[in-house]
């Protein structure tokens, strides 16, 4: 039954072609053509053409491996296997991992592999459908918070995308769906809990002064535990807030990618004087602040707050990680027997006292490093006093004050006044 030339068989989809037996379907657009090796008996051709509708009906239950059914194909070379899920989302992670920091990458490819086993490592790009995000949104939504699944769908649809565009897979990544998740409103201690958390919770003065420091600057925690002698005015004006320091001891610039400068109020001043005088004790070191990825800056500081301070142990970091800062705080809050809320309240705090005291929404959105007041409306809209008699009475005083200090102008006489 051999022949020079590709001849129809009789079984759809298989043909001899020259001395072999060859295997062709289309799917989803994409032609899939395997050249098996093998001599076109009628046995084989048989063979050929089961081996053909297994393939078609593991494509559409999404369990097609090119591999595993065309072995020895020509067709079936390495870049076949780029086609699963598992194979091009390694493809995709170093290429990805160039525009972020590595703790970030830590944290995507905790997300993406998550994501993909969920999935399926061996499930072929180009044949998922839209029902098979939906049921991984389902899966994942179970046992986890929503926070979590969201930040694991933001970063599964980044890598939808990306096979997209280089033409792997449909249009996936819209849906990716974020959940909905209940806005919480933050839980400002009240200046009561204040004192009752200095005077009761704070056994140390390094600890009340950092406390103060928190509440009274509105700093980020990674922020605080990263600030140092070097970045306070010598007159405890202001501070500049230039680093921020992750899980991983690694020190990197702010939220916002930019400095800024937070002018103190009295408390943060003394508290300051305090933690300056226990850092100015050590050495200072030299700390590589990363700016992106591929780019870092040095700084020879003494960071304020140090572990080694209170230290019973005698190997201690040199420096409070979040996560180090969260346990002392809760432990702070259990001994002042105060209502227990996380250490990020204090810069919740900060804004909800200053809001409630009526401080300008644009100064105070600047010193917390926000680039408008919009998320202080959104976040923080109930301690914003909207419609008080005292801000009448204030805008008032100041429009006065504005007439009585404009320059006199000449009057007009009947004869020029015109009517309009």
């Amino acid at each position: 039954m051999a022949g020079a030339a590709a001849t129809n068989t009789g079984f759809p989809g298989v043909e001899v072609h020259g001395k072999s037996i060859r295997v062709a379907f289309m799917y989803k657009g994409a032609r899939h053509r395997h050249t098996l090796g093998i001599e076109p008996t009628r046995n084989n051709i048989k063979h050929a053409a089961g081996l053909r509708s297994a393939a078609l009906f593991a494509l559409k239950n999404g369990n097609y491996n090119e591999t595993e059914f065309f072995p020895h194909s020509r067709a079936a070379d390495s870049s076949a296997s780029s086609k699963r899920v598992g194979d091009l989302c390694e493809r995709y992670k170093p290429l990805k991992a160039v525009d972020i920091t590595p703790e970030t990458q830590s944290r995507y490819e905790v997300a993406l592999d998550i994501c993909v086993a969920t999935l399926g490592r061996n499930r072929a790009a180009d044949a998922l459908l839209p029902e098979d995000i939906q049921k991984l949104r389902a899966d994942l939504i179970v046992t986890r918070a929503v926070s979590t699944v969201n930040h694991y769908l933001a970063t599964f649809a980044g890598f939808l995308y990306w096979c997209e565009n280089n033409h792997y897979c449909g249009e996936l990544g819209k849906h990716c769906v974020r959940f909905t998740k209940s806005s919480k409103d933050p839980d400002p201690l009240t200046y009561e809990e204040y004192l009752t958390l200095i005077e009761k919770g704070c056994l140390h003065p390094i600890d009340e002064a950092a406390v103060a420091v928190a509440i009274y600057t509105g700093l980020r925690p990674g922020e605080l535990l990263a600030l140092a002698v070097e970045d306070v005015a010598p007159d405890f004006s202001k501070i500049t807030v230039r680093r921020s320091i992750t899980q991983s001891v690694t020190f990197k610039v702010p939220k916002t990618k930019k400095e800024r400068t937070v002018l103190l109020q009295p408390p943060a001043r003394e508290a300051l004087k305090v933690l300056i005088a226990d850092a100015e004790q050590r050495e200072p070191a030299d700390l590589t602040v990363w700016l992106n990825r591929h780019e870092s800056r040095i700084g020879r500081v003494r960071v304020l707050l140090s572990p080694k301070t209170q230290a019973r142990k005698k190997v201690v970091n040199d420096y409070f990680v979040p996560s180090a800062w969260n346990t002392k705080w809760a432990n702070l809050i259990r001994r002042a027997e105060i209502r227990p809320r996380p250490a990020y309240q204090t810069r919740h705090t900060y804004a909800c006292w200053n809001l409630t005291a009526r401080g300008n929404l644009a100064f105070i959105a600047n010193q917390m490093g926000h680039s408008d007041y919009s998320m202080l409306v959104t976040v923080y809209g109930r301690w914003i006093d909207t419609e008080s008699p005292r801000e009448l009475d204030r805008i008032w005083e100041g429009m006065q004050n504005m007439a009585k200090s404009a320059p006199n102008l000449p009057q007009k006489s009947d004869a020029e006044t015109v009517s309009y």
